[in-house]
């Protein structure tokens, strides 16, 4: 009578994975829109489990029609979420420096250069001592082409001067995000996904918003000037961090391309 009680290597494993699996589907779903949904289903699923505990047959057979044909339904609801956790699997475990990624890496791996970290860091110094509000993207191996194609294609050199008059607030192009790569200015005036989570500050404005969308969606890592009160902000994989200086800034973009 005892037998349930008699636990064995693989089922103590089977229970950490389950453990796992659920640990990390809150995680997704945390501060998002759907985690009320994600809350629903999982007390449905709980509910079918008892009742079929129970020997409840009607309700148990209703439950698990409803959960199995809502699988596909859940695939589409969290499409987001799945899409920021693939990629911060994939940024956080494929990029390690191993045999696959040097058979593999894209054509433009390596590391910024000295002397366009220098000109990005100036220009963000200068633009946060004058309030000048800025958005700037560099993607690292995913492809963000439809994001510059949503703006206007630049193709220059990295420099102090040019950043700080794409951003400045009479000219056309400041309206938007700036796409740069290791080397130079892709693009500027480009759109980007704004991220739907609820749980970020009110002090955040859109251009936060924004950055953590596309990096919610793609490898990219952004650089946040805010023009209320000029702080700059450093966002990765979702993430947002307040830069203290100017060296910190430099080291958090020099370790983005590592």
């Amino acid at each position: 009578m005892l037998d349930f009680l008699h636990l064995y290597f693989t089922d103590i494993l089977d229970i950490v994975l389950v453990a796992l699996l659920f640990f990390w589907l809150i995680r997704l779903v945390r501060g998002t829109a759907a985690g009320g949904i994600f809350t629903v289903v999982a007390m449905l699923y709980v509910v079918w489990v008892v009742t079929r505990a129970l020997k409840m047959q009607l309700i148990s057979f209703l439950l698990g029609q409803v959960l199995g044909v809502g699988v596909i339904a859940l695939f589409i609801i969290f499409q987001p979420e799945i899409r920021r956790f693939l990629i911060g699997i994939s940024s956080r475990y494929l990029k390690q420096k191993n045999i696959f990624s040097r058979l593999f890496r894209h054509s433009n791996a390596g590391g910024i250069s000295a002397e366009a970290l220098e000109e990005l860091t100036a220009a963000c110094q200068n633009m946060s001592e004058t309030k000048t509000g800025a958005l700037i993207v560099m993607p690292h191996s995913g492809n963000v082409q439809d994001i510059i194609d949503t703006g206007d294609t630049i193709s220059a050199r990295i420099n102090r001067r040019l950043i700080e008059n794409i951003f400045f607030k009479n000219t056309p192009l400041h309206d938007g995000a700036m796409i740069m790569s290791r080397s130079e200015i892709i693009a500027a005036r480009c759109t980007l996904p704004i991220t739907d989570r609820q749980d970020i500050p009110p002090r955040y404005g859109m251009r936060h918003r924004a950055a953590i969308g596309v990096t919610e969606h793609t490898d990219a890592t952004v650089v946040v000037v805010s023009e209320e009160t000029g702080e700059i902000s450093f966002v990765s994989r979702g993430e947002i961090k307040t830069m203290g200086s100017i060296t910190e800034l430099r080291i958090a973009v020099e370790n983005s391309y590592k």
